[in-house]
């Protein structure tokens, strides 16, 4: 399957990830639903591409609208062949310093605002036989650092709930495949980012400095955001796209070591582990 033969919809097309798989799609000639909060911020994309691109509003948190996109977007073209769930953002706090309404409401995006898209597109995909939801998730959906622990623990269960989905749709023809992007030179750490108001002097030293290092190296990440969306339209159209993939040479060398680590601690504790298992019966075969 080529490019050409495809129909995306990709959620968070204002900048960063999102603008770019939506321009990458298009240059690659598929017809590409692209969605922003904002759709000011968009019309541009709509008029170089007037055939092939239709700009929508999109608040991943608005029901009526999730709704109406998938909608639009099946009307326009026909059918739709990738949902790219991209929408979300960034909020770093020690986990002491968190501001409920604000955790929840990244919660609603990154979490909830995935999940429903999926559920939103998951019929038309089960009546055609086909389709695919590539998540844009993180680094931090894979290891937890201080103060992105909020941030994390929504990645993570995006992680949990598409490892699962992906298992049940899989026998239906359709794939879900969960991208996690290192450090790219998106606006991540800069413009989108929200940060507690509140600092608490006993995390400044251990947290506090980390978030201000993660602010001060916006705009020199070593991620290119144009080459990644190269591959996430690879993704959308190779036969057997892997269930997840790391992207970035300094993310793929931290999960490593996260792995290594992982295993060490399997190996040093496995008599411990397997201690609280009935003993086996002595004689007992199968029945």
């Amino acid at each position: 399957m080529t490019a050409k033969e495809t129909v995306w919809l990709i959620t968070g097309c204002s900048t960063g990830f999102g603008r770019e798989i939506a321009l990458a799609a298009l240059q690659g000639g598929a017809r590409v639903a692209v969605t922003a909060r904002r759709q000011e911020a968009i019309a541009d994309i709509g008029r170089d591409w007037p055939d092939t691109a239709l700009c929508l509003p999109l608040d991943v948190t608005n029901a009526s609208q999730r709704e109406s996109a998938v909608a639009q977007t099946i009307a326009r073209f026909g059918h739709l062949d990738v949902l790219v769930n991209n929408a979300g953002y960034g909020y770093v706090a020690a986990v002491e310093e968190g501001e409920d309404a604000a955790v929840r409401a990244m919660f609603e995006a990154n979490f909830f605002g995935a999940l429903h898209m999926a559920l939103a597109v998951l019929p038309h995909f089960r009546e055609r036989g086909r389709g695919r939801i590539i998540n844009n998730s993180s680094q931090a959906g894979l290891m937890a650092n201080p103060g992105t622990g909020y941030y994390s623990a929504s990645k993570y269960a995006l992680e949990g709930l598409m490892e699962a989905l992906g298992k049940e749709v899989e026998p239906l023809g359709i794939q879900v495949v969960s991208v996690q992007p290192g450090a790219f030179r998106t606006d991540w750490s800069g413009r989108s980012m929200q940060r507690s108001a509140r600092r608490m002097p006993a995390y400044e030293e251990h947290v506090g400095s980390r978030l201000d290092m993660i602010a001060a190296i916006d705009g020199k990440q070593p991620g290119d955001p144009v080459r990644a969306a190269q591959l996430f339209v690879q993704l959308g159209t190779m036969n057997n796209p892997p269930p997840t993939l790391v992207l970035g040479a300094g993310l793929l060398a931290s999960y490593r070591d996260k792995l290594a680590q992982a295993a060490a601690r399997l190996e040093a504790w496995e008599q411990t582990s397997v201690s609280v298992d009935f003993p086996p019966q002595e004689g007992a075969g199968p029945p």
